[in-house]
């Protein structure tokens, strides 16, 4: 196993290299840039002009070249002093070529320094443990809850399989996945948060503004108010794959002689159900928890984010996207896909802590 987890980490080094070579590569040709949203700011042309896809390609990713002036390089430059182009170069660490900028973010982020934001007056580090709380919160009940929603009902389902309960629960299941998570939510907003019907939960933030007035009983209360909705919204699809997958681990397990043996012996159908059935049929499940709950937590979020005004990292990068925000597109970027490759590592090793008859060492990576 030693064996297995170090030829794992070792090709992590590639993968991440590959993800943040190809990221960096397409920010080359990426219009409006931090330089000229200063510009656009300094000028009064505003964002809708760097948004509005005037311009090639080149022209918009042309601060990460080299020479030439100032009025030639970047849209809206006109007029400005070439000197002070330079300047805004230098802080943004554009006047370095762009294998040299690459190789210096790599040897940073190696030691986990990401540097401070372009726009905001903070480490990019302090803003990501900023705005974490929110986005785990999320991913953590949304986990939870899925887990415990959709594993008895994958049990009861292939229980009664065929019956007229598997039936109309799947089509529930269909249906609830196949809505999008942002189209209820905004149902949710205009029925139950002061829409055209009911003011019964806010429509913003996770905590109330006298949050930190109220008792620890008072203080639980108004989190989960303010996730009410958005925990609707999100749990809706959420459970759907776990369950029939549940199901289907289920019924395979059913079906075998070990099963058949244990009801012949006089055990009843609980005890095989839960005695026999459930270590083997949960193997699956069970092992994909890390995986849902990295899901969950780094894509599930972000219109719901976005949607309820949550402060978290979906809308952090969501805005850093469109501010032209570098340090922390590629910080989300770079720890996002570090924790994905952990967490795919950690499924593996949960499989075996489940079923220690799988041996990873037996097999190539």
């Amino acid at each position: 196993m030693g064996a297995y987890i170090l030829r794992r980490v070792l090709l992590m080094i590639p993968t991440l290299l590959g993800i943040m070579a190809i990221s960096f590569a397409v920010i080359q040709f990426a219009p409006g840039g931090p330089v000229e949203q200063v510009i656009a700011k300094l000028t009064g042309q505003g964002s809708d002009r760097l948004s509005s896809g005037g311009g090639d390609g080149a022209a918009g990713g042309s601060e990460f070249g080299q020479g030439g002036e100032g009025s030639s390089k970047y849209r809206g430059a006109q007029g400005l002093d070439a000197e002070f182009i330079a300047k805004l170069e230098k802080q943004f660490g554009f006047d370095k070529p762009p294998l040299e900028r690459f190789g210096l973010m790599l040897w940073n982020y190696a030691r986990f320094d990401f540097g401070d934001s372009y726009f905001r007056d903070i480490s990019v580090l302090d803003l990501i443990l900023e705005k974490m709380p929110v986005s785990i919160s999320i991913g953590l009940w949304i986990t939870l809850l899925s887990y415990l929603i959709s594993i008895p009902l994958g049990i009861r389902k292939a229980v009664k399989d065929g019956s007229a309960f598997d039936v109309w629960t799947s089509g529930i299941v269909i249906i609830g996945y196949a809505i999008p998570g942002f189209l209820f939510a905004i149902m949710l907003m205009v029925f139950f948060a002061g829409g055209s019907f009911f003011d019964w939960f806010p429509l913003r933030g996770l905590t109330s503004e006298n949050f930190d007035q109220l008792s620890l009983g008072g203080k639980i209360l108004d989190y989960f108010w303010h996730l009410a909705l958005p925990l609707t919204a999100m749990v809706l699809s959420a459970f759907a794959t776990t369950t029939l997958l549940t199901k289907n681990s289920f019924l395979d397990e059913i079906r075998k002689q070990y099963v058949v043996t244990a009801r012949a012996k006089g055990l009843s159908e609980r005890q095989v159900l839960y005695g026999h059935v459930f270590r083997n049929a949960m193997l699956i499940v069970i092992a994909g928890f890390p995986g849902a709950f990295i899901s969950a937590f780094f894509t599930g979020s972000l219109l719901i984010e976005n949607i309820f005004s949550l402060d978290g990292l979906g809308l952090l990068g969501f805005r850093s996207v469109l501010d032209r925000d570098y340090p922390v597109v590629f910080a989300n970027l770079y720890i996002f896909s570090l924790l994905g490759l952990f967490v795919s590592l950690i499924s593996d090793l949960t499989y075996t802590w489940i079923d220690p008859r799988i041996d990873f060492d037996r097999r190539d990576v």
